[in-house]
């Protein structure tokens, strides 16, 4: 049986990155994405839904993210859906998340995406940067937070 396993969003960040690294010293950051569908209903009026996911960045990704990135900054995300589940209080539980293995900044510095220590606005362009988990990839194991 054929399987993929593949998930490419663009959206915004809801809330400030938290850098946090593991007892190896591997950074990752949970990030909260705000992904907003508009569409028309069956009336013909164009109605907006925004989804917030959850995407986990480990590595050199988490660490640029954390560097670069900011509540509202706009970001295309690449991975994999991964389901995590607990039992919290006798109580199974669930959550489905994404795991980024590839980070794009969208936008220019002027959209509070160069949260760097550098304050120069020289070289301001619209390219997006991009940026890749390296090949081995972060372990499936909890979460540090």
């Amino acid at each position: 049986m054929a399987s993929y396993n593949r998930v490419i969003l663009v959206g915004n960040i809801t809330r400030d990155i938290e850098l946090k690294y593991t007892q190896t010293s591997l950074a990752v950051t949970e990030i909260g994405l705000a992904v907003n569908d508009r569409r028309k209903n069956q009336a013909g009026e164009w109605i907006e839904e925004t989804t917030f996911v959850d995407v986990t960045l480990w590595g050199r990704t988490a660490e640029i993210a954390g560097e670069y990135l900011g509540k509202g900054s706009s970001v295309l995300i690449e991975g994999r859906l991964k389901l995590d589940t607990w039992e919290k209080e006798g109580q199974k539980r669930s959550k489905l998340r994404v795991v980024g293995e590839r980070m794009q900044m969208l936008g220019g510095r002027g959209n509070g995406e160069n949260r760097g220590s550098s304050g120069s606005q020289g070289n301001q362009t619209s390219q997006p940067a991009s940026v890749e988990a390296p090949s081995a990839t972060a372990p499936d194991d909890d979460v540090p937070f």
